[in-house]
């Protein structure tokens, strides 16, 4: 009888090569876990459900998790734990979409997916081209990440690192000169730093990186301080400047109802609390985004509806009964001509200035909410389009012109809703001549706090950006008044129905670099960047060949 015996060394090849597997798997499950813990921490440095407020200071090593994955990652595995990375951190950080739009808990975290699969790739070949030094460019890269996102259909601004630090006043003065990216850009840095410790090859382990990079350290905590120093002194002073009283109506009711009767609910509200407001002699009188849902002007000239018509005219009659002017958001509905020539009807999402009664002038929203207020690619995707129909989706026509509203010898413009989460916007605005920027929005659908709050992080910015105040009147929170140093001055109470009666700061003193000069600093960020992995590429090819390590 003969026996086989197989030779030792293809044996232990072959539990070498599993023990190897054995660890890749194990590996790859502990970072999936790290990134997990990296959007735990992300979503809890901003207002969420555990904390209203948010917990800033976690803000700073937020992004450790995903530095120290991504720059650890091979190349195979860098852009699937970025994806991960990305779809998990939106998830949680976005969770209320789910009650916005059947599509958006899953569409948002899948866009997120998608800049992350790219993001992570990009800060793997930063830590390899820049052994030492990669994590400063990673920084730029996480800088650059945050303002491409902003851009284009998809331009979507939640969860930009540097809002999470809207209560911590003295950082963020520095917007004034660089926008929010300055903000960031110091909030992202010790992630980076950290990460970059952690993964040191070095057989000492993170002392010894922390030892030869003491001084970008100790250079990083001087910078920190002088910002907090300057934004100590840099607040403008507001002890000259004139008082705005505007009544800032909430009165926190759900928007999506339809019909009659729901119209009827939702004036009858915005009378009372109106009627209420005036009783303190306010300047000026403001509801909330699409307050009163039918179109005013639109019933106004066809009729198309008696009862429809009936409640229109009952409001034109109330609000020429009124001293002193309103200013709301309303369905502007417009016939006009397409591009073949027919004649059609559209709506635009408007806000619109009324005096005793009158339209003295509308501004028509020009940044709109990508699938749930405008789709531009009916004809390329029908199939998405039509299912976005069919979930009683809304489209809204964009409009063109940047309008400034004056009343009460106060000139003001109001971004609505989404649209103040974007500094262009808000500047724009400033330029064009606005003292105050006075948001109008409609967050109720959420009935979530935190989404709320996250919300009103971005209006601060705004203010601070361009030293003006901004004013909020709601639906069901938050309504807001914060002035040009981006103090919360004054908060309602959120899904109550009420009236905050603001007193705004109008300051409309020297233009702020960020008004003059926009997103300039994260356009910086973005060349600096591109050029530094451009050049370490160049350098790397110029050496002998070594190839990419494919661990």
């Amino acid at each position: 009888m003969r026996f086989f015996h197989q030779a030792p060394g293809r044996a232990d090849g072959r539990e070498r090569a599993a023990v190897t597997v054995r660890r890749g798997v194990r590996g790859f499950f502990i970072n999936l876990g790290i990134l997990v813990l990296g959007g735990v921490i992300f979503s809890l440095a901003f207002p969420s459900l555990v904390s209203r407020e948010g917990w800033w200071p976690l803000a700073y090593v937020a992004a450790v998790p995903a530095f120290f994955v991504a720059s650890r990652a091979s190349w195979k595995t860098a852009a699937v734990y970025g994806a991960f990375y990305g779809f998990v951190c939106y998830a949680i950080f976005n969770y209320w979409l789910l009650t916005f739009h059947p599509l958006a808990i899953f569409i948002v975290p899948m866009i997120y997916l998608t800049y992350f699969l790219i993001c992570f790739p990009f800060l793997r070949l930063a830590s390899f081209l820049f052994p030492r030094y990669g994590y400063i460019v990673q920084v730029l890269i996480w800088i650059s990440y945050e303002l491409l996102r902003t851009q284009g259909f998809l331009g979507y601004s939640y969860g930009i690192i540097g809002y999470s630090q809207y209560l911590f006043l003295p950082i963020l003065q520095i917007a004034g000169i660089t926008g929010v990216w300055g903000v960031s850009f110091l909030v992202i840095f010790p992630s980076a730093y950290i990460a970059a410790a952690l993964n040191g090859r070095s057989a000492r382990g993170p002392g010894e990186f922390l030892r030869r990079h003491r001084v970008d350290a100790i250079a990083y905590g001087c910078v920190f301080l002088a910002v907090c120093v300057y934004g100590l002194f840099s607040p403008v002073d507001l002890g000259e400047s004139r008082e705005w009283k505007a009544a800032l109506i909430q009165h926190n009711i759900d928007p999506w109802e339809g019909g009659v009767r729901a119209y009827r609910d939702n004036l009858n509200r915005l009378v009372r609390q109106s009627e209420q407001a005036l009783r303190e002699n306010p300047d000026i009188v403001v509801w909330s985004e699409t307050a009163f849902v039918p179109g005013i002007d639109w019933h106004t000239r066809y009729r198309e509806d008696h009862d429809v018509y009936a409640l229109v005219d009952e409001l034109k009659k109330f609000l020429s009964a009124q001293s002193v002017p309103f200013v709301f958001g309303n369905d502007d509905g417009q016939l006009e001509r397409d591009r073949y020539g027919a004649t059609r009807r559209v709506d635009y999402n408007a806000a619109i200035l009324f005096d005793k009664g009158r339209i003295e002038a509308t501004y028509r929203k020009t940044h709109l909410v990508p699938f749930t207020e405008h789709f531009p690619y009916e004809r390329t995707l029908p199939f998405f389009y039509r299912m976005l129909k069919e979930a009683n989706t809304h489209f809204w026509e964009k409009g063109t012109e940047y309008v400034v509203f004056e009343a009460a010898g106060v000139k003001f413009s109001t971004p609505i809703c989404f649209e103040d989460s974007f500094g262009y916007l808000s500047r724009r605005f400033v330029n064009e001549g606005a003292q105050v920027i006075l948001n109008i929005t409609n967050d109720s659908w959420s009935g979530s706090v935190p989404s709320e709050m996250q919300h009103l992080q971005m209006s601060v910015l705004r203010a601070v950006e361009n030293r003006r105040s901004v004013a909020r009147a709601t639906n069901g929170g938050m309504t807001a008044v914060i002035d040009p140093n981006g103090k919360i001055l004054q908060l309602l109470e959120p899904f109550t129905e009420g009236y905050l009666p603001g007193k705004i700061p109008v300051y409309d003193k020297a233009a702020t670099i960020y008004t003059r000069f926009g997103d300039w600093f994260a356009w910086l960020c973005l060349v600096l960047s591109a050029g530094s992995l451009a050049a370490g590429l160049c350098l790397r090819l110029g050496r002998k060949p070594a190839g990419l390590r494919k661990d």
